[in-house]
């Protein structure tokens, strides 16, 4: 089995095509820096995120991204930042290794995709990158192709921990 294979078949279209969007293309994306790979995955008119801040309680989440613009900012920094970053190991495949997108509820024209961040990744300099967050993405079918409408991101994993 290869490091960045889907988990869900191509019977399984919905979640496939889900994991396609926000594993593969995404990661590709941000390594990249190409927000273009992603824009069309949102909805763009209504979209919304929340940062949880690694923080338990759920009352210190803020709305930090009332729009997809500053949505939008927020990741290409980060990009950035990454793609500064000097890493001891392949980053596309470390990535991979430390995401997991296994539990999509899908019903109708609606999904909440549950993304898992845990483990490390290895810097030049001999220290590590720790990912240990998760990601609840509300995504809605638009003529025909799943896009972002949300999410609740940089939770803790596992909550309560």
């Amino acid at each position: 089995m290869t490091f960045d294979k889907n988990p869900f078949p191509e019977g399984d279209a919905d979640r496939h095509a889900l994991w396609e969007m926000l594993v593969r293309r995404d990661i590709d994306a941000f390594i990249g820096q190409d927000w273009s790979m992603v824009e069309n995955d949102f909805i763009a008119d209504s979209f919304f995120g929340m940062h949880a801040h690694f923080l338990n309680d759920a009352d210190a989440w803020r709305l930090q991204f009332p729009s997809l613009a500053v949505y939008r900012d927020e990741w290409l920094r980060q990009a950035k930042e990454t793609a500064a970053t000097k890493f001891a190991e392949p980053l596309r495949e470390a990535l991979f290794r430390v995401t997991n997108m296994r539990d999509i509820d899908v019903d109708g024209d609606r999904a909440v995709l549950h993304k898992k961040f845990n483990g490390s990744v290895a810097k030049a300099d001999g220290s590590v990158d720790r990912l240990k967050w998760q990601t609840l993405y509300f995504c809605r079918k638009v003529s025909g192709r799943w896009k972002i409408a949300g999410f609740v991101g940089y939770m803790p994993h596992p909550l309560g921990s």
